[in-house]
């Protein structure tokens, strides 16, 4: 990629600005972070929160603002990615979790609003037959994929390199991570479908799942092609394999999800995030006779599974206020969020870029993306000198550049948002470097 001659140290100089002024802005996190690690590796029990020099502790949050422990305040568009749909404060999400808590919170037994919110989810997804609920989407992934193995008496997975389906079921582009379970995986390239259905074919007698994200969310917000997704469903269908797709993130697409908008029937979803109202959640669902392996040849354990605040919070978010105008309202508002951000980088001319569907969208500092990829040294300091404006600036998001809109944002917020990212640019015009065809 193509960048002004040294822009290395450039970027190195203007890095280390950032970051000392990111210091001397946080002392409270940087204090808490230093005890936090005498008692928990890194200082934290959850990956993606940790970033250099240190992350900033947050102390709380109201409708779509955040404080943090040092009383800066920011425009939430980390949106606890993409969990914290319905903000900080929902009114009522907050009575449901309190009428709930008020009736017993751990009864050991099953309750209307369990039976509610499963009607509730098999009536928006076209594909889900019958449902059952998890802790995370992490569990229901690896439910889903046992389920799918039993049903076919096969053994091997395909999944994509990049893609990302839980703590435990992580690809990097180059394949596998050290944390991801051992079971049988197979790799192809997303958004190349004659790639995946050749390993289709290969595999057509040992493949019992394809399991995908519609959208790679983790993997830089890269919306799967149409044809990519078909070629999906037509492969599976003639091998006798099923199609898996992870909507923990995408959900939020549609009522009925992405797949409702692309017109796409998986064999099996998985679901998460924020569907019970900023709960803990998880579930997984798709056809009857896959399902019902579960009305006793296959057990599925797990004490909080319908815990009554999940299962309360749920009801109301799905049943309430996620509604089929609240989601579409949604979707659009991001839409247009970045168009208007593409359109703004491309006036300039830089190799900066926001890919993405409805809601959710990443920051790449090269164009077009189409597929997963390693960033070289230079991108990595460039997402992080982002960050960090755009932190300076007022706006919290996901350290890799992702942003996930959440209901109660306001417009005004994005509008300042698409100012601050064309601020970031123009003054790092030199670094960013033109436009190429990097894929």
């Amino acid at each position: 990629m193509s960048a002004a001659p040294g822009w290395n140290s450039e970027l190195e100089c203007r890095l280390i600005e950032a970051r000392n002024s990111f210091i001397a802005r946080h002392p409270q996190s940087c204090e808490l972070h230093d005890q936090a690690r005498t008692v928990m590796p890194s200082g934290n029990t959850r990956s993606v929160l940790y970033y250099q020099p240190f992350p900033i502790a947050m102390d709380r949050g109201e409708g779509s603002t955040l404080w943090d422990i040092d009383g800066h305040e920011f425009v939430d568009l980390c949106g606890e990615y993409t969990a914290g749909l319905f903000g900080h404060s929902d009114l009522r999400i907050r009575a449901a979790v309190q009428e709930a808590m008020a009736r017993g919170m751990n009864l050991a037994a099953v309750g209307r609003a369990e039976c509610e919110l499963a009607k509730l989810i098999c009536a928006r997804f076209p594909s889900i037959e019958l449902v059952r609920f998890t802790n995370s989407g992490t569990e229901a992934n690896l439910m889903a994929l046992t389920a799918a193995r039993v049903h076919t008496c096969r053994d091997k997975i395909l999944a994509f390199r990049g893609g990302y389906h839980g703590g435990v079921l992580l690809f990097t582009p180059h394949g596998p991570s050290a944390v991801t379970v051992p079971f049988p995986f197979v790799l192809a390239d997303y958004n190349d479908p004659d790639a995946a259905a050749a390993v289709i074919e290969q595999n057509r007698h040992g493949l019992a799942a394809v399991i995908v994200e519609p959208m790679l969310g983790s993997g830089g917000c890269i919306p799967g092609k149409i044809g990519f997704l078909k070629a999906l469903r037509k492969a599976t269908s003639e091998v006798g394999a099923l199609l898996i797709f992870d909507e923990v993130m995408t959900s939020r697409m549609s009522e009925g999800g992405l797949q409702t908008r692309l017109g796409i029937v998986p064999d099996l979803t998985t679901l998460g995030k924020y569907m019970a109202g900023g709960m803990s959640f998880g579930a997984f669902g798709g056809r009857a006779d896959v399902m019902s392996l579960f009305e006793g040849r296959l057990p599925h354990a797990g004490t909080f599974n319908n815990n009554a605040l999940s299962m309360a919070a749920g009801r109301v978010a799905l049943g309430e206020i996620f509604t089929q105008d609240a989601a579409e309202e949604l979707y659009e508002r991001g839409e247009r969020l970045r168009a208007s951000l593409n359109g703004r980088l491309m006036k300039l001319g830089v190799a900066m870029h926001f890919n993405g569907m409805g809601s959710l969208a990443t920051a790449h500092f090269r164009v077009p993306v189409c597929r997963p990829y390693m960033p070289t040294a230079r991108e990595d300091r460039l997402r992080e000198l982002f960050f960090l404006d755009m932190v300076q600036a007022g706006f919290y998001l996901a350290r890799r550049g992702m942003i996930a809109l959440s209901l109660p944002v306001r417009q005004s917020d994005l509008d300042r948002f698409v100012d601050a990212v064309g601020g970031f640019a123009d003054t790092h015009q030199c670094l960013l470097g033109p436009v190429d065809t990097v894929a």
